[in-house]
Order: structure tokens, then sequence, then C-alpha cells
């Protein structure tokens, strides 16, 4: 009896926490956990137009590899990404190769001689080419409804500030107004203050002497545009992407025109460059990684089209989300952490199958 009875309580002991982890579980969701409950009418349809398919070389053991990066819609960055769908229609992004891997930072493709004038690959015609004030958007114009898909009635709750829920002014107020305001709010070291729009992380800067202006953000997995030392703004024939610790000092600097939401794995994981900023000497050559092509999805057969979706930023899973990311409590965690970077709340992206 007395060995039954400890039995029974050794069984109790494990148990117990167990049990206590699931209410908490149950009181407190991850992340994912949340995401995972969102409903279907809180997802947004990504446009196949807004999407390209990368496809590089098979890998050592013969694996297809496929990256899908979800250009930025407007008002951010156009120019470019309209010279991106131009130069991925005209297929010039096809043979070209991976350059650049510098740890903790970015992986680079391009034309590896497109800085020979006699070897480089001819660009086609049509390019648009941008100037520096094209990098960040005007806060005065978002305020008047000039943004894609924002409304008058819904300016105020896209425009959130995740980390304390604090909402913007009023847009009858006078810009002075607005910048006073944004100085109170809290900022992330690099920006007054950052947001979530239309599901694309942006940061504000700005004061009362001129207008706020917003900019994308550089967070892993971002897309953003090679370029030379200013006036050059690039062109979207060279572009990277964030394999490291955000470096928002790039904020403002140089043009972001999309992100990664498929196939990350495939460039974060590739050999490091032994040259200068991570580029493959030339004994790397055989590193330079093909790009066997890169297409808009709208031109694919429907059938050959991937589909996907991203979790609305307006919606009231997206705040929940959002403020688990900030403050983990469900049962690994010991202490919530009270805040997180832009960077840190990723807005969720699903595949979906196609109608």
């Amino acid at each position: 009896m007395k060995k039954s009875i400890l039995i029974s309580l050794a069984a109790f002991a494990l148990s117990a926490p167990s049990f206590a982890q699931e209410e908490k579980a149950k009181e407190h969701p991850s992340p994912n956990a949340i995401v995972g409950a969102a409903q279907p009418a809180e997802w947004v349809q990504i446009p196949a137009e807004d999407l390209l398919m990368m496809t590089l070389a098979p890998d050592s053991d013969g694996a297809v590899r496929e990256v899908v990066i979800q250009l930025m819609p407007a008002p951010f960055s156009q120019g470019w990404v309209s010279n991106i769908r131009t130069l991925a229609r005209a297929k010039w992004y096809d043979g070209i190769t991976i350059n650049r891997v510098q740890d903790n930072y970015v992986v680079q493709w391009g034309d590896v001689h497109g800085e020979d004038p006699e070897k480089a690959k001819p660009l086609p015609e049509g390019l648009e080419v941008m100037d520096e004030g094209d990098y960040v958007f005007p806060f005065s114009a978002l305020l008047k409804g000039q943004i894609y898909g924002v409304t008058a009635s819904s300016r105020t709750s896209t425009l959130k500030l995740l980390l304390d829920g604090n909402q913007l002014p009023s847009p009858d107020k006078t810009m002075e107004e607005i910048a006073a305001t944004m100085r109170t709010l809290r900022g992330d070291g690099y920006a007054n203050d950052t947001y979530v729009i239309d599901g694309w992380p942006v940061a504000l800067n700005g004061n009362k002497y001129g207008d706020p202006i917003l900019s994308p953000t550089h967070c892993y997995g971002m897309v953003g545009v090679g370029r030379s030392y200013s006036p050059d703004t690039g062109s979207g024939a060279e572009l990277y992407t964030v394999i490291g610790h955000a470096p928002r000092h790039l904020d403002r600097n140089i043009a972001l025109v999309g992100r990664i939401i498929v196939g990350m794995e495939h460039l974060s994981s590739m050999k490091r460059g032994d040259g200068e900023l991570g580029f493959y000497t030339e004994s790397q050559a055989q590193l330079r990684t093909p790009i066997q092509s890169i297409r808009v999805l709208s031109d694919l057969a429907p059938a050959d089209r991937p589909s996907f979706q991203y979790l609305s930023t307006e919606s009231e899973t997206f705040a929940k989300y959002a403020e688990a990311r900030a403050n983990r409590r469900d049962p690994f965690f010991i202490k919530p952490a009270g805040g997180a970077d832009i960077c840190n709340i990723p807005v969720p992206v699903r595949q979906v199958a196609n109608d």
C-alpha cells in the first residue's frame, strides 16, 4: 500500500507542472497559436503581380531551390519595383549569380561583370531612374490619403504604434502639431516611431522643422537594391536580402523593394565569401550560385502559381499577435520582455491552395 501511495504521489508530481503549463498556454497562447486561430476574413490575398519566383540552380543533391519574393506595394519604392518587373519579364535575371554572402549581413545577386562596361550584361530599355528622395515617403501625403489601400476611415487603425498602443494624432492637425506629438511617442533608436502599414514594417523620422517621412525598414529577409556611391540609386538589376541582425542604419540610404516569404533557407545557409564585404573571390568562383530564372507569378500559368496571404495588420488577431511577441507569457517564458523592436514582429504569411 505504501509503495502504491508513493507511486501515485510521484505521478501527480510529474503531471502537475504539465497541467499548469497547459492552463497557462490557454490563458497566454504563443504568437503562433494566436495566428493559427485567425479567422479566414483576417487574411489578405497577395496579388500574383506582386510576387516573384526565383529559381536557383539545384543544390549538390539535385534538389530544386525556389525563393518567393513579395514586392512592396505603393507608395514605397515603386520606380525600382517597376524596373524589377521589367527586368524579370525581359528574362534579364536569368543566368546571373549570387556574388556576395556576408556573414550576419546580406546575400547579394546580380551581374558579376556589372562594373565592367565591356562585359556587363545589357539592360533592357525603359528602366526608370530614381533619385534619393524616392527612398522615403512624406507623412503629410499619407495623412491626405495618398497611400495605396488606406482610406480616411481606416487611416488611424492602420498606423498603430504596436509597442504601447498609442494612436496617431487626428489627420486634421497641422504638421507642426503632428511632429510635436510624434516626439512624445517611443522611438526605437533609429526612428521617432515604427509602424506596420498594409503589412510592411515602416519607420517615421522628422521634426517640427520639416515634413516627417516614412521609410521601409531593413528587417531580416527584406530585399533591397544594390547601388554605387551617391547620387547613384541603383536600377534593380542588383538585389540583396538581409540575412543577419537588422542593419537599420541602411534605412533611408537605399531602396527597399520587398521581402522573401519562402525559401530564405536557400540563401542564408550559403558559404560566406572571403573577399571584402563578403564578395566571392576569383578562387571562390565556383561558389557563385547561378539564378536560373526570376518570373513574375502573374505571368505563369494559373496551375503553376503558388498563392499566398498575409495576416491583416489592422485585424484584432494581429494586435494580439504583436502584443504576444512583445510580451511572451506562454509556458516556456519566465519574464515578459516588455517590448519588441519592429523587426521582431514579422508579419505572418501563409501559402494557400489555388482557387
